[in-house]
């Protein structure tokens, strides 16, 4: 094993470890966000936002898609979302004195955290070609600059549109709708890179790629299967229903790698038990499985089924859900019949026990609800084991009934809405051909780039102008290296944000960024206050209302900037009401309700108090809009993801303080971590293995055939209880080591579960 040296000690000196924690929310909790907004935004303006946060007639909080229950609780948010909002609403703003005393290059030199500490951005900040630094300019200007360089490229597909999964509905709808009238389905979103997979399976299979759960269906539920996935940080509410399901018998299983505190044990912040007692035990099995072993989970479950079908037959499988609503059941049995348990003990890290144990429980259970998240949509199969996950869950009729379903948990607050509203570089032609008669065009149909072909047109030149509404592109994509030196290449890039982040230090040769309203603030236009909508991970679509005054004059809504640049762009071609959309957001959504279906009376419905549920063929009837016409049991060869001698497998994660690429603080609470990020999480007999030691530190190698390694230097390894084999860091950091060509098959999502890496141990010189 190779040596390095450096003179260096780590990015973040102060850095601390302490011990994990074995239980989520509590106390802690509370301080750790309330202290926060009332530091930063004062009482006033904090208890104006959090009694408003998820309420009917409030405000949607923009930190995860988890769903409201229909008796909501006057602090009806989370820790992340509490910091999500102190995030979003500071009063403090950043002066036009930081882009004159700081270059672009200054910019590089600021990390993530610091960027966003500096405030809200207020007005449009323009660098020109050649030029070291923004300047402000008008927003007239603005837009003429970013319509001109539009209308000056000799293709529309030589622009890409990105899309953060914080944007509303009629935001979305508006902005698909420009980017096809002007002539491109360039429209790369957030979805590419976590959900992707279970959009592409799901929609194979049965018919929607959605969630096919209502929230009231947790709390009917004999078993959870929480797979993947870590509630506790990323979707902390999710523990309220859990609680309630465990409290009204409910087992609960967790699959992940790493132990996660969330589904260990959860104490309500809101219950006295959660103060003064123990909270509630969550997971009665806790399987820490081997990264990318899921498929073989799920596969010698089924097989288990089966088996238990043919010593008890006509007991165990519903046979009438079959007969009536599936297909290929006998191909499936078939296959499965010759699965290999050694290769699901190498593939899993399992033994037979707990293999058997998980089985055991589904089988006890008449209604059953398999739940996940990233940790099962990047990986290299990931659209073949969420297959997998839905031919476990047919078998036994787990799906179209009360307590039992398939649940993907959304990381954004409206990701999914934003794909119902044609975010997407290949919807489908009754989606093309709805928008095309509704405004008398006719909408590209040819498939667009999504965000790894997006990296790739930069990078070869193909794609020349990069415009995103919202999100942190160059540091959410994989292969950081590469993707900005791709959007380098850009002739212009344009971010619309409301803070600053490291995609407006990484630029193009012109650059702008657009400063737009937050989701807590007032939406002031000509014909009165605004309102947007949302549609969360079980499908309800309801409104969000701002509730403060912006933090600067000025500053236009996504809307208002999508409807000008439309209109400075495409103007009167096709006779589309821009400048109506801006004044009044009813006209966006009489436009939707005659183009996507269960949108029918969409300005009717979604004032309703708690708005409406979409319609969902596989809940509602178990009806199933598949190539079959009926649920399709599938066959999925097993691929073995092999460790070579010395390597390991890491998957990247969030800590805890943070939402998708914004941190709120260098700490992460439940897994003792505090004042840095350049961590290692291993096993400590991997350690041993491997000839490592706690808090040493060491160069993270990743490797991919045919390419040259990939680095991130001088990081301390934490010995932690992690599955055997296999480690974690944090994303995005960890972006910097997952290959651009390593994404799923299908989907195109990158792998960032499943990356080779080898240690290699920094010597410090003194």
């Amino acid at each position: 094993m190779s040596i390095r040296e450096t003179g260096e000690t780590g990015a973040y000196p102060d850095l601390e470890i302490g011990h994990r924690e074995t239980w989520a929310v509590g106390i802690p909790a509370i301080l750790n966000s309330m202290g926060p907004a009332l530091r930063d935004m004062g009482p006033l303006r904090t208890a104006q936002l959090m009694t408003s946060m998820n309420q009917k007639g409030g405000f949607d909080c923009m930190s995860c898609a988890w769903p409201d229950p229909d008796h909501r609780t006057p602090a009806e948010f989370c820790e992340n979302g509490a910091k999500a909002v102190t995030w979003e609403a500071t009063p403090v703003t950043v002066p036009r004195s930081f882009f004159a005393q700081n270059s672009i290059d200054d910019m590089l030199g600021i990390s993530e955290y610091e960027l966003g500490l500096l405030g809200r951005l207020t007005e449009p900040m323009y660098r020109a070609k050649g030029a070291t630094h923004y300047v402000p300019v008008s927003w007239t200007d603005a837009i003429s600059i970013v319509a001109d360089k539009l209308n000056s490229l000799a293709s529309p597909d030589e622009a890409t549109f990105y899309t953060s999964g914080r944007t509303a509905n009629e935001t979305a709808f508006a902005y698909q709708l420009f980017v096809r009238a002007f002539g491109t389905n360039n429209l790369p979103d957030c979805s590419n890179m976590c959900h992707e997979s279970t959009s592409l399976a799901l929609n194979e299979v049965i018919g929607v790629g959605k969630s096919t759960i209502a929230y009231e269906d947790f709390g009917k539920s004999d078993l959870i299967i929480v797979m993947g996935q870590n509630p506790g940080t990323n979707h902390p509410r999710m523990l309220t229903a859990l609680e309630q399901a465990k409290r009204n018998g409910a087992t609960i299983i967790g699959v992940n790698p790493l132990p996660e505190a969330g589904l260990i044990r959860y104490k309500n912040p809101q219950k006295v038990r959660g103060i003064i007692g123990q909270g509630t035990a969550l997971a009665d099995q806790y399987l820490q499985i081997r990264s990318g072993g899921d498929m073989a989970l799920l596969q010698a479950t089924s097989k288990r089924v089966l088996d238990a079908e043919a010593a008890a037959p006509g007991t165990v499988l519903d046979h009438t859900f079959l007969a009536d609503h599936s297909v290929g059941l006998d191909e499936f049995r078939a296959h499965i019949a010759n699965l290999d348990e050694a290769a699901v003990l190498a593939a899993t890290g399992l033994s037979t026990d707990e293999l058997d144990e998980f089985a055991t429980r589904y089988l006890a259970a008449d209604r059953v609800i398999i739940t996940w998240a990233m940790g099962l949509t990047q990986q290299k199969k990931s659209v073949e084991t969420l297959k997998e996950l839905i031919n476990l869950l047919l078998l036994r009729g787990n799906i179209g009934k009360p307590g039992a379903g398939a649940s993907p948990i959304r990381g954004h607050s409206n990701v999914q809405g934003d794909r119902t509203m044609g975010i997407w570089e290949q919807m489908s032609e009754e989606f093309i051909d709805a928008l095309g008669r509704e405004f008398s065009f006719e909408p590209p149909r040819e498939h667009g780039a999504d965000s790894v072909a997006t990296v790739e047109g930069l990078r070869d030149g193909a794609i020349k102008v990069f415009f995103a509404l919202g999100g942190n592109f160059v540091s959410a994509i994989s292969d950081t290296t590469v993707a900005e030196a791709a959007m380098r290449g850009a002739e212009m890039t344009v971010q619309v944000s409301t803070k600053l982040n490291r995609s407006h230090a990484v630029i193009g040769d012109e650059a702008l960024i657009l400063p737009t309203l937050g989701r807590t603030e007032i939406d002031l236009q000509a014909t009165g206050p605004q309102f947007l909508s949302v549609e969360d991970s079980v499908c309800a679509v309801h409104a969000t209302h701002g509730r403060v005054a912006p933090v600067a004059p000025g500053i236009l809504s996504e809307v208002a900037i999508v409807a000008r640049l439309a209109q400075a762009t495409i103007g009167d071609r096709y006779g589309i009401d821009w400048v109506g959309f801006e004044r009044d957001y009813d006209l966006i959504r009489d436009h939707i309700s005659r183009v996507v279906p269960g949108f029918e009376s969409f300005n009717e419905d979604v004032r309703r108090k708690g708005g409406f549920i979409l319609p969902n063929g596989p809940r509602d009837e178990r009806r199933f809009d598949t190539a079959a016409g009926k649920a399709i049991i599938t066959v999925n060869e097993l691929e073995h993801l092999e460790r070579p001698a010395g390597r390991l497998i890491l998957q990247s994660m969030r800590s805890h303080d943070q939402f998708n690429t914004t941190i709120y603080s260098l700490n992460d609470r439940y897994r003792g971590v505090k004042n840095g990020r350049d961590v290692i999480f291993v096993n400590p007999d991997d350690l041993t293995e491997l000839g490592l030691s706690d808090g040493q530190r060491v160069d993270i190698i990743s490797e991919w055939p045919g390419e040259p390694d990939r680095e991130l230097l001088n990081y301390r390894v934490v010995s932690y209880p992690t599955a055997r084999g296999c480690a974690a860091a944090y994303y995005p950091e960890a972006n910097v080591l997952v290959p651009l060509a390593s994404a799923a098959d299908e989907s195109m999502t990158p792998v960032s579960k499943a990356i080779i890496v080898r240690l290699e141990p920094v010597a410090v010189r003194v």
